[in-house]
């Protein structure tokens, strides 16, 4: 059988290095909404933050090199320095060099008829207290709001999730007040509030602020068992006896809801957004 160069090209595992004078949190973002659109290719991700001086990038070109010495094949970069000359030496490494400050910045500098000010930590740090502090106020609520804990905050809530064990109401909430500012609490629907098919006590006044997360029964026991395999608690026929009444319930009463199971945190978290209305305090 005849392998052209490129069908070997693409069986190449590729290595990505993320590099950035700051977090990586940018580059590393961007660069892996950009990966996943090649399904074909495995990526071996290396995140190498605060590059900040001339001899710490020039390490990581040096890295670079070897890597494309070792596998054969070079390696993807992507970058996002604020100052110019730290890329240099990524620029003239074996690498495939992609930088998102460096594409994107110039042109919006013309559109915009004004100089971009190069510095460093505004994507990320502390540049303006007031939001900070409302990121780190917003995370403790959710905190303190989990897992129907904390009932008396509801009243503030901008959201109340609900949805069976393990369905990802934690990490949404998390995600929500640390990205966007907001003040989001949830419920765990236990099979006792399923079974009577009405709303807890604790959420009948706040019916409006309420959206439900289901997911696939096999999905939620694979989550399940990997957290207790003894029991019920993971069982097939709990697992969906559980999921029928919940998805039931969100049906009966209009509460609006979204199945997770393919879905990123990201995403749930931007549907939410998207079908309710709740605008953010803060983030992109």
């Amino acid at each position: 059988m005849v392998v052209n160069d490129m069908d070997e090209f693409a069986m190449t595992d590729r290595t990505v290095f993320f590099v950035s004078d700051q977090t990586g949190v940018t580059v590393e973002t961007l660069g892996h909404s950009l990966l996943t659109q090649f399904d074909g290719v495995q990526f071996k991700g290396v995140t190498v933050p605060f590059v900040d001086s001339l001899d710490k990038a020039t390490r990581v070109a040096k890295e670079v090199d070897l890597d494309a010495q070792r596998v054969g094949v070079r390696p993807i970069v992507f970058t996002s320095f604020v100052h110019e000359q730290l890329r240099e030496p990524l620029l003239a490494s074996k690498g495939l060099v992609l930088d998102f400050f460096e594409a994107f910045l110039g042109p919006l500098e013309v559109e915009l008829q004004s100089p971009s000010s190069h510095t460093l930590g505004k994507a990320h740090g502390i540049d303006d207290i007031k939001s900070y502090d409302s990121r780190i106020a917003a995370t403790n609520f959710a905190m303190d709001a989990d897992d129907g804990h904390s009932l008396h905050h509801y009243e503030r809530a901008d959201l109340i999730l609900i949805g069976v064990s393990r369905t990802g109401k934690t990490p949404t909430c998390l995600y929500l007040a640390l990205q966007y500012g907001l003040f989001p609490a949830n419920y765990p629907l236990t099979e006792d509030d399923l079974e009577s098919g009405q709303l807890p006590d604790a959420l009948r006044n706040y019916r409006k602020k309420l959206y439900g997360l289901t997911i696939a029964p096999e999905r939620l026991r694979q989550i399940r068992r990997e957290r207790s395999t003894v029991g019920r608690y993971s069982s097939k026929q709990q697992v969906s006896y559980e999921l029928e009444l919940a998805e039931a319930l969100y049906k009966k009463l209009g509460i609006p809801f979204i199945n997770t199971t393919q879905c990123s945190i990201e995403e749930i978290a931007s549907r939410i957004l998207n079908e309710t209305g709740i605008e953010r305090r803060m983030g992109p």
